[in-house]
């Protein structure tokens, strides 16, 4: 009688929760089990009740073992945003304790710093030497005239570039330098000396072997040790590692290191709005502490420090950049060590981030600072 019961009571949950997801699909134009690409097809009943526990982190893990499918994840993800669905994405359970962990500790602190640099930058080379274009570039390309992601990354670099006036024999300070892609573009096309800083040591190692006999130094080390003067400074697809209780410690940093006439390139994702909070499921699996800043909170932080010259946001152009990421590590899986699980992460966050971009709930900025130099900038497009 007790265990009928209990069958019974998690019978009618499990009912009341698929209705209530259903209901949510409905509202975006999304069938349950249809047939469309964007539609989603469930194999395992769980699936609903663990959607409305655990929300974004639920669907994400529930990707990744197989209790759902859908040809078009990135379509999918659209349709839930520009229906105003995300604020499901956080439990309340979620939202609290986020909101204590960002209220009593500096999730982003010099302690803490190495732990994504560990978690997905040291995942392995040979999968984002599959995923990348031979730039290595792991930021937002630029598509303005592009038709492929290596011109995109080629036309990104060299738009930093023209932005940040570069001229032989400058100092250039490169503040997570990635793989190196910028260091060594801007040494072997504009002549300059470039400093790049990294937490990765996976990083760390095939960077100096990409710019091996160009005037680049990679060194391993947070941002906020460092010392010297630098004419240039230039920070890609770094920032949103950095944290809201750091931006201040960021920014005077920047400001301390650059030269009094000096430029600096800031190139990061960006929020429509200043709550701090992170995606559960890219919190956990991919960028560890990540924030996402906003205008506000940038502009907030740089007062009384640098001058902001030009703001130019080209969001749009991360999701060509992510579906071409998707597509390289789609078709070379079948010769990457990985479980299949691991594939399903990939797929899903790439996808899912490119649906969120398409929707225009997530930005990508560059920003270009000074510290009241003279003179008319005009920024080149």
């Amino acid at each position: 009688m007790i265990s009928d019961t209990a069958e019974n009571a998690n019978s009618d949950a499990n009912t009341r929760a698929r209705k209530l997801v259903q209901q949510w699909l409905e509202t975006a134009g999304i069938q349950l089990n249809g047939e469309r690409a964007c539609d989603i097809r469930v194999h395992n009943p769980g699936f609903y009740t663990r959607v409305i526990r655990n929300g974004s982190l639920g669907l994400g893990e529930s990707y990744m073992e197989g209790w759902w499918s859908c040809e078009r994840i990135d379509q999918f993800i659209e349709k839930l945003l520009r229906a105003n669905l995300g604020e499901h994405a956080h439990t309340r359970r979620e939202k609290l304790f986020y909101q204590l962990q960002t209220t009593f500790t500096n999730l982003q602190s010099k302690t803490r710093a190495f732990i994504v640099g560990e978690q997905h930058y040291d995942f392995g080379n040979d999968l984002f030497e599959a995923m990348l274009d031979d730039t290595m570039c792991y930021s937002c390309g630029y598509w303005k005239e592009a038709t492929n992601l290596y011109e995109a990354q080629v036309a990104k670099l060299d738009l930093a570039a023209r932005k940040l006036r570069l001229e032989p024999g400058m100092r250039v300070l490169d503040i997570g330098c990635g793989w190196g892609s910028f260091a060594a573009y801007a040494a072997r096309h504009y002549g300059v000396h470039v400093t790049g800083i990294t937490i990765s040591k996976e990083q760390a190692e095939l960077a100096r072997k990409r710019c091996e006999g160009l005037d680049v130094e990679i060194v391993l080390e947070d941002y906020r040790d460092l010392e010297g003067s630098f004419d240039r400074i230039v920070s890609i697809g770094m920032f949103e590692h950095v944290g809201q209780k750091n931006y201040s410690t960021y920014f005077s940093t920047v400001e301390r290191l650059l030269a009094d006439d000096g430029l600096f390139m800031l190139h990061t994702i960006g929020s429509n709005n200043s709550k701090v909070s992170a995606d559960p499921f890219i919190n956990k699996y991919i960028f560890p502490n990540g924030v996402l800043p906003s205008v506000a909170q940038i502009i907030m932080s740089t007062e009384d420090q640098l001058v902001m010259e030009d703001w130019q946001n080209f969001g749009a152009d991360y999701d060509r950049t992510l579906m071409a990421w998707l597509d390289n590590v789609e078709s070379a899986w079948p010769s990457l060590p990985y479980e299949e699980s691991t594939q399903r992460m990939f797929r899903y966050y790439l996808a899912s981030c490119a649906g969120a971009f398409r929707a225009r709930d997530l930005q990508l900025w560059q920003v270009v600072f000074s510290k009241k130099r003279s003179g008319r900038y005009d920024a080149p497009r």
